[in-house]
């Protein structure tokens, strides 16, 4: 592995130097477009397709294609200007669904606009973030990224930027496609098939429709199937010595057990009574390093650290041609994903009573006289293994509509649509659960014992029967739009025509949750039930764009717009929560072309977005746990839990939140002095004011006193014992600051045996900043630094693609590279001094891998693709983060867990 490592980072460092330079989409040359008028990304004017003033990225079908990329997810994470954004994989133990997003140079995946054919589609959540496994990938033709704010055109969720996927179009013929892939390594293998087939020529039929289905299938991968994930007791070295990194739970089969007691400031007793009786853990467990009582089961082995999964989508656009000048058309675009995670069996707490034979065989010996006559309460911190592991079954559908008309009328292009747009989530437990009732007739059973290793079969009988099967609830957020623009071209100018572009859009958004009628606490043991909600809230905007070539080398471009969100209308609880928000935004931009082989480009702008539903109108729920154990915030104190634990957390809306404000500029350049080479680079600037910002927990727990306001009180379901809680609520006083430098650079040469093109990409990041929860003036950040929002951004990534084609064969490499950071915050155990080490970060190292892919065309109609992912077996680094997921041992956002995995596409066209 280290020789693997050696050849991987000399192999960078040689590509670097070589290529000194910038994006996966450099611009092509105006020589290779094509000279007709379309509208690009980032403007509403059509035009000749050229650079524009604005940075924007273009993934044409065979990048698409050398990828590798199996989903939408998997092509747009991948690129260098992507950070901050949710993968799939921390599905396990959430309510996400397998939710995966955008998100620009690490300002978030909230200000990341996503737009299907130039349109929005419905969010999943009562925000503006779209699940990317809405799009269908099979009928992408392409996608166009503008990194910069677009805020005065698209509206407000745009201040990072856009992330647009046009789809085909005019298609004749049928295009069947199928890929299978597997890890080298056992576990998670996927495959996918397409079908795509047009028919009709607009031109000579007056009419095309359009048809493509995809299936994609995915394996689950199990903790157990990756050595650096298998365990949550983790053993490691630096620096020349030895630690533990300890994850398991006390919460187990056998039980622990907690006695809290009456005297204020006693301290809870928290010992294994298995280990207490037999001076040994049980098998499969390890001694704590925090509690030498206590024994911990290994909760991370038991994890699928990808989950199971399957897609379909369909996309089917219908084009009619109604004179010369105008098209109708009609789109319909569906998604089902099904998505099944499985995580550690179901943790649950017992009462114990004092004086039952329990309690005076397993906890009542081991209490000195003194905490037998203080006793409060006994818990056994039992988890249900034998129910097997907790698995939850997610389908989350996407249905898409648009009617609309395109074309000319008079001097006018414009197109106007009507849009209804839906995701939905089911979300259901297909194991691990119990019954209410089936749990407590196990817990009158005299036979039940949680501290014993094996349950008796009359418990074990009863298990089957007590099993939860079913849906706990569904939630959808359903979107109503209709929307126009036009552009035109005004008067002469010594540059040529004046253009203008103007628009508008009117939106109403609906977001519902109902707990499922039998999927409620009363019927699932230990359960918080799914709060309800129906929120709705209008939205509309119009905007002005006017595009001035001053000389025939020099343009601006000026647009502004007006947005105004309404306040939600609560309609479970006839109430209105917030109110009217409403702002001007502007964009100036302008670009200089000197010469011909020279292009000088920059931009201002102005931005501003509003709070989501649940931001402003969320009553007091259940939100799960902290991420990481956390001493008492108020030691001695009834409400204590006995030990470092993960504390309850809940979440609530705030009704004053106001509508966040940004100011962004870029600058860039674009030097083609010939066919064979370009290289481009733009400098951006995005500060975020009034930001909505977020006690974390690490603050909380560090300082209770300064943040009293976020902690409250637990009620345990299964107990009806009481714990403090941990209280998240977003407040206006953050300022954010993000800079960076998005760069590019393209070569070519022609061979007598074929040609070399390279293509290297990357962001630079110049500033991470954002103020601390609470403050509006004492700034952190997260510059290669794992910060206070439990996530990392990268100073530097890179990638390199490099083809070479000979004729019906071409063979690609790609390299991406990210560079090394400084890991969260852990507690370790050094084996040495037989001491905890609070705070302790690793130095996660760059993470590099490389990619091969070879194409050969048989004849116009049939191509096969065979590649290797991370050909050089590049395992991903020790990380000791908490969050973002159930996996332990690495980071599942920053290195991919298959390894070395292996594939093959075939395309036929007909």
């Amino acid at each position: 592995m280290a020789f693997k490592e050696k050849i991987g980072v000399r192999s960078v460092r040689l590509a670097l130097t070589v290529l000194a330079g910038s994006v996966l989409f450099s611009g092509q040359s105006m020589a290779d477009e094509a000279i007709q008028k379309v509208e690009i990304t980032g403007s509403s004017i059509k035009r000749i397709a050229v650079e524009g003033a604005l940075p924007v990225q273009r993934l044409s079908q065979e990048a698409i294609a050398k990828s590798g990329a199996t989903s939408v997810a998997d092509l747009i994470q991948a690129l260098p200007a992507m950070q901050g954004f949710t993968i799939g994989a921390v599905a396990a133990g959430s309510n996400s669904g397998g939710n995966t997003s955008a998100s620009l140079h690490g300002i978030g995946e909230t200000y990341t606009l996503v737009l299907l054919n130039g349109r929005r589609i419905a969010p999943q959540g009562s925000g503006t973030t779209v699940n990317l496994n809405a799009i269908p990938m099979s009928a992408v033709e392409r996608v166009e990224v503008l990194t910069d704010g677009a805020s005065a055109l698209y509206g407000s969720d745009a201040i990072a930027g856009v992330v647009n996927f046009i789809l085909k179009k005019n298609q004749q013929g049928a295009t069947l496609e199928a890929t299978y892939s597997a890890p080298e390594d056992k576990g998670g293998d996927t495959w996918n098939t397409s079908v795509t087939y047009g028919f009709g020529d607009l031109d000579e039929d007056r009419f095309n429709v359009l048809v493509s289905y995809r299936h994609d299938e995915q394996s689950k991968l199990r903790a157990t199937d990756r050595t650096f994930a298998d365990s949550s007791y983790l053993k490691f070295a630096r620096g020349g010595k030895n630690y533990i990194w300890d994850r398991t739970s006390t919460s187990a089969a056998p039980a622990g057990a907690t006695v809290a007691y009456k005297t204020k400031d006693s301290v809870s007793t928290a010992f294994t009574p298995y280990l207490a009786m037999t001076n040994e853990c049980p098998t499969g467990f390890d001694l704590t390093t925090s509690n030498t009582r206590a024994c911990g089961f290994d909760t991370g082995s038991t994890v699928e650290i990808v989950p199971q999964s399957k897609r379909d989508s369909l996309f089917t656009k219908g084009t009619y041609k109604l004179n010369d000048n105008l098209n109708a058309f009609a789109e319909v675009a569906y998604s089902r994903f099904d998505l099944t995670a499985r995580i550690a069996a179901n943790p649950i707490p017992i009462s114990i009573a004092k004086d039952s034979a329990l309690y005076n065989t397993y906890v009542s010996p081991y209490l000195t006289p003194a905490q037998r006559a203080d006793v409060k309460s006994i818990t056994a911190n039992y988890r249900t293994t034998d129910f097997g592991l907790r698995a939850s079954n997610t389908i989350t559908e996407t249905k898409h509509m648009v009617l609309g008309v395109e074309g000319e009328l008079g001097a006018w292009n414009f197109e106007s649509g009507l849009t209804w747009s839906q995701n939905s989530i089911d979300e259901r437990y297909t194991g691990g659960y119990a019954t209410n009732q089936g749990f407590k007739d196990i817990l009158a059973n005299p036979d039940f014992n949680p501290f014993a290793t094996t349950q008796k079969p009359s418990v074990q009988s009863q298990i089957a029967g007590a099993q939860f099967i079913g849906s706990i609830r569904t939630a959808s957020t359903t979107m109503r739009g209709v929307d126009t623009h036009g552009s035109r071209e005004l008067f002469d100018l010594p540059g040529g025509k004046a253009s203008l572009g103007i628009g508008g859009d009117y939106r109403t958004y609906r977001y519902e949750q109902s707990p499922d009628s039998n999927g409620t606490s009363k019927d699932i043991y230990n359960f918080n039930t799914s709060p309800a909600y129906d929120l709705s809230r209008d939205t509309y905007g119009a905007f002005v764009e006017l595009l001035a070539p001053l000389t025939k080398s020099f343009e601006m471009t000026v647009g502004g717009r007006y947005d105004a969100v309404k306040a939600i209308d609560d309609k479970l609880n006839s109430k209105t929560v917030g109110k009217k928000d409403s702002a001007n935004t502007y964009k100036v931009s302008a670009r200089w072309q000197p010469v011909q082989t020279v292009l000088i480009r920059g931009s201002y702008g102005t931005g501003f977005k509003a709070p989501s539903m649940l931001d402003l109108a969320q009553p007091l729920v259940n939100a799960g746990f902290t991420a990481k154990k956390f001493d008492c915030p108020y030691p001695g104190m009834p409400l204590c839990r006995a030990e470092a634990t993960q504390y309850n957390a809940v979440s609530q809306g705030n009704p004053d939140l106001q509508s966040e404000k940004s100011k962004q500029f870029t600058l860039g350049f674009r030097v083609e002095p010939s066919a064979a080479f370009s290289f481009g680079a733009d400098l951006w600037d995005v500060k975020l004011r009034n930001a909505v910002s977020e006690i974390t927990e690490a603050q909380a727990f560090a300082d209770p006193v300064k943040f009293a306001t976020s902690f409250t009180q637990y009620i345990e379901p299964s107990t009806g014992n009481t714990y403090y809680a941990f209280k998240k609520l977003s407040v206006n006083i953050g300022k954010k600051e993000y800079r960076g430098i998005d760069w590019d650079l393209s070569a070519n040469h022609k061979f007598d045996f074929g040609k070399l093109t390279a293509q290297l990409s990357g962001t630079h990041m110049l500033h991470a900043n954002y103020t601390k929860a609470g403050s509006d003036n004492i700034y952190t950040s997260n510059m290669d630094f794992f910060g206070d929002t439990n996530e990392v951004t990268f100073r530097n990534l890179m990638k390199l693609t490099t083809t070479l084609d000979t004729g019906r064969l071409s063979n690609t490499v790609t390299v991406n590279y990210r560079n090394g950071y400084t890991d969260a915050a852990a507690t370790v155990y050094d084996v040495a001094t037989k001491k905890e080490v609070k705070d302790f970060r690793l130095q996660v190292p760059s993470y590099t891998t490389f990619d091969w892919q070879a194409r050969f065309a048989f004849d116009k109609q049939t191509t096969i693709r065979a590649g290797i992912k991370n050909l050089f077996d590049r395992a991903p680094p020790l990380s000791l983060r908490s969050s973002s997921g159930h996996q332990v041992g690495f980071d599942p956002r920053y290195a991919d867990p298959m390894m070395r995995s292996f594939y093959i596409t075939g395309n036929y066209k007909f």
